[in-house]
């Protein structure tokens, strides 16, 4: 197996723990915190997608899908264009509110696919290109990857959790 094709293989499971923590809540869910400043599963699940969309497009000089594809007017949220809510306050969290898991969902999926179209075209070599001279060392693409695959899963994991808190405070 191809490093390429472990990539292609980590980030298909966030699409699939994405779907499965989302589908079936109601808005109420989605925004549900447990505590006062914790983060609802509709921040989370953005949040863990406008970074996969803002760092795999840096790393490969593409658009964000949040905005060449216009998911940005269809959120509608009250935030800067290129947002993608490091550092946010418990009231910015709350201001990540969204009508359905459809929409998490839907962006999700577009971030995916175009995340899987840049997978393939890899090469090993590819791995080693240096994509941000900021940190010491620099990153390359092959660590801004697995930075972005490990976020990602973490958040997924986090709105799982607050999930499962939902559902035993239901039963």
């Amino acid at each position: 197996m191809h490093a390429k094709d472990v990539l292609i293989d980590a980030y298909s499971r966030i699409q699939e723990e994405v779907h499965s923590v989302v589908e079936g809540l109601d808005p109420d869910d989605l925004h549900a915190r447990p505590g006062a400043d914790t983060n609802s599963i509709a921040w989370l699940v953005w949040h863990l997608t406008r970074v996969q969309d803002d760092h795999v497009a840096d790393a490969f000089d593409l658009d964000q899908v949040w905005l060449s594809q216009e998911w940005e007017k269809r959120f509608g949220l009250d935030l800067p264009r290129h947002d993608i809510g490091y550092g946010h306050t418990s009231a910015k969290v709350a201001e990540v509110r969204v009508d359905s898991g459809d929409l998490l969902t839907g962006y999700y999926d577009a971030v995916h696919a175009q995340s899987l179209q840049a997978l393939r075209g890899l090469a090993a070599k590819d791995l080693e290109r240096v994509v941000d001279t900021r940190w010491d060392p620099p990153v390359t693409l092959g660590v801004r990857l697995v930075s972005v695959l490990s976020d990602d899963l973490q958040h997924v994991g986090q709105a799982a959790y607050v999930r499962g808190l939902l559902q035993s405070a239901a039963a």
